[in-house]
Formats: structure tokens, sequence, C-alpha cells
């Protein structure tokens, strides 16, 4: 499936903003199962100063620095992408929860996508016993990995309350658990954390996921979001599976990736510093339309 893919996110400021430093990561990135044909980046006001990386984990960075007083901003990323995921891997009974963790334990390789990067804590999805507690539920001694880490994203989709007045970028792992409602980037946290505490390398993807509307409704424009879910390393022969636990569904050809990384940190969208004295609004507007 080939989609192009319109992201803006827009911003205003309470008093002007005299100095702004960004990093943006709006630039879908090419890998496993997608090949970005075209992107680029605008903004408005004009940045004074951009510049690109390639950060360790793969994702492309746009840096901006902005310089004149400004009161709104806004980030306009368009991409076509075309997206081809293989299917799921089938699970052999061999490949248990034990065997997974010795698996990546003997793992020596430090490349971006080794599983070393992604077995401990990080900011956003540290060490949290009880969610540890709650994904060993899904790993009987006697099941593969990967069919552990499908009933899980099965039991996220039914325990937790889809909710995003209930919290907010900054709300932390254990309220988001505790209260068992959270938005996909909640979900996807727990998930790594407890994935994490059993020795489960997971890292956090940041994305889109095409909605399709109901039967003899038109779509809408504005109706794709911007979407986060769980690469979970399930030994050397399947590697890494994308899973979503907000819609308790595998990621394939609906999922775009954005960005990867440890947690949301290192994959959110926009990130940076701004000199202002007063609150923000930040509204986001994504389309994701299907051209062949």
């Amino acid at each position: 499936m080939i989609y192009d893919v319109t992201h803006v996110t827009a911003y205003e400021y309470g008093s002007p903003i005299t100095f702004a430093r960004c990093a943006l990561r709006l630039t879908p990135q090419t890998g496993a199962g997608q090949v970005v044909l075209s992107a680029e980046v605008a903004t408005e006001p004009p940045a004074a100063t951009r510049s690109e990386r390639i950060c360790f984990f793969g994702n492309r960075v746009t840096m901006m620095t902005f310089d004149t007083p400004h009161t709104e901003a806004r980030f306009i990323a368009k991409a076509r992408v075309d997206v081809r995921r293989p299917p799921l891997p089938m699970a052999l009974p061999d490949e248990t929860l034990d065997r997974v963790r010795e698996e990546a334990i003997a793992n020596h390789g430090l490349s971006p996508t080794s599983p070393a990067h992604f077995l401990f804590p990080s900011h956003r999805a540290p060490d949290y016993p009880p969610a540890t507690s709650y994904v060993r539920e899904s790993f009987p001694p006697e099941r593969a990995a990967l069919d552990g880490a499908l009933d899980l994203i099965g039991r996220i989709r039914r325990d937790f309350k889809y909710d995003p007045d209930a919290t907010k970028v900054s709300t932390p792992l254990s309220e988001a658990f505790e209260g068992r409602h959270g938005v996909c980037q909640d979900f996807a946290h727990v998930m790594i954390s407890g994935l994490r505490g059993l020795g489960v390398p997971a890292a956090y993807v940041s994305g889109y996921i095409r909605t399709i509307p109901p039967s003899g409704r038109p779509r809408l424009e504005g109706a794709d979001a911007t979407h986060a879910w769980v690469n979970v390393w399930c030994g050397q022969r399947v590697g890494w599976v994308g899973l979503d636990p907000t819609n308790a569904i595998p990621a394939d050809d609906d999922h775009i990736v954005l960005a990867t990384g440890r947690d949301y940190s290192d994959a959110s969208p926009v990130d940076g510093i701004i000199f202002g004295s007063r609150e923000q609004d930040v509204d986001v507007s994504v389309d994701v339309i299907p051209v062949g």
C-alpha cells in the first residue's frame, strides 16, 4: 500500500516566543516493510537555521532554530510511503520466554537494532514491578514468546480504557497503569516496561495508523492520527515483531513507522526548547491517504 501522509502540528503561545530550538522527527524512515518515496518538512514562520542528521536508532531528525518573535508556529510534514509488511511469523513451541531471554543476553551485537539497547529500563519506561507482574501472566512456561506477546496485546486492549483526557505526555507510567486508562503512548510504555522486566527486549515505535470510516460514511479530513506501538524481540529466528496494544493487532500495512527508540523520548515527533512566559496550545492534524 502506498500512502500520502500530511502531518500538521500547530502551536499558539500566550506570549511571543523570542527563540526556539526544535528537534523534529517528522520524516518516516525507510526500513523493514516500508520505503519512503518522498518527504519534506516546512515551517511557519521560516526557520533561521536548519540541519538534518540520522540519530543512532536510524531516525531522521531535522534540527531548527527560530529567532524572530512569534505567537504561532506550524510544522507541516508531507511524505509518500510504500508499506509492504511481511506476514506475522509462525511461533514455534520451543521459543519460550526463557529461550528468548537467554538469546537476548547472549547477543553481543551493538547495531541500532540489537536487542541489547532495549533490555533495560529507560526514562519513560522505568522498572515498574506491577507492570512486570501484569505482563508475566501472558507467558506461562509452555507458551511460545510470540504467542505470549499476542496474548498480552489482547489483554491490554480489554483491560485498559482509551481516554485521551486521562493522561498527558508527562503522565508517569505508574499513574496510567493504576488507572487502567490513557492513550497509545501509555499502553506502549506499560507493555515495554513489563516485557523488559521479564528480560524481553522491547522498543517504542511512533508513527501513524490509517483509520477506516464506518461502512457508508465518508472519510473525514484529519481523522487519522499519530500513533504508537511496540516492537518486541522474539528471539534470533523471529527477530523484531511490531505489535499494537491499543488495537490488539500486529503492525501491518495500515501502520507507518515514523521513528523508533527506547521510549517516547527517543521518538517524539516534535520536541525542543522555547523562550516564553505563558502557556501554549497545540493542535495536531494527520491525514493518511492511500494512493495505490
